[in-house]
Formats: C-alpha cells, structure tokens, sequence
C-alpha cells in the first residue's frame, strides 16, 4: 500500500469520528451488532438521524449492513475495528492524564 491509499484510510476514520453520534454508533457496534430501531432508542436519536449516520459510516467503509428477514443489522465491517477503537480510546485518554491539559490551540486554531 502506498502512502496516500494510506492517508485516505485514515482520514475517512478521522471523518467518521469526528462526530460524536457516530462515535456512540461506532462504540455500540463494538459491543454487538444491531438494528436501527434499537440503536435509536439506545442512543437517544431519532432514525432518520441515526439513518444519515450509518449512512456516512458505510461509505466509509466502517460499519456493513446485512439483511435479516425483512430487517437490516449494522455491525462494524471488521472485529479488528473495535479493537482500534478501544487502543484509540485508551491511549488518548492516557496522553491527557499524562500531560494534564487539554489541547490549547483548539480554540484560535480549530483543530480539536
């Protein structure tokens, strides 16, 4: 894999967690797979919000539905995902407590 296959992966895993729904999607996907109606009423959203969600995850490539019955389950696209998703999640949270801060350039730059 060259270098910008590489930069585009990431930045569509930084794009779908950029938001903070698609985060919790993304989270409670990690613990089971899942219908919209349930992931709804787990996450407090209405569907149509939840639907633009996983809609934008799928494009990313992050999460795949499948069909069951007349129903569609959400699930991530790999188990490794969620995996990444906890390394993630503990090693920011570990770099905070370390530097005892949080980003100080967030406001004049935008970038957190």
């Amino acid at each position: 894999m060259t270098i910008a296959p590489e930069i585009e992966v990431l930045a569509r895993f930084g794009r779908a967690l950029a938001d903070p729904i698609r985060c919790r999607i993304l989270l409670a996907l990690r613990e089971a797979p899942a219908h919209p109606a349930e992931l709804a009423e787990t996450l407090g959203i209405s569907r149509t919000r939840l639907s633009n969600h996983l809609a934008c995850l799928r494009d990313c490539g992050l999460v795949v539905s499948a069909p069951v019955g007349r129903r569609t389950r959400y699930e991530l696209a790999d188990a490794r995902l969620g995996h990444a998703l906890d390394d993630l999640r503990t090693a920011v949270v570990a770099v905070a407590a370390d530097a005892e801060r949080s980003c100080t350039t967030a406001e004049t730059e935008g970038c957190c």
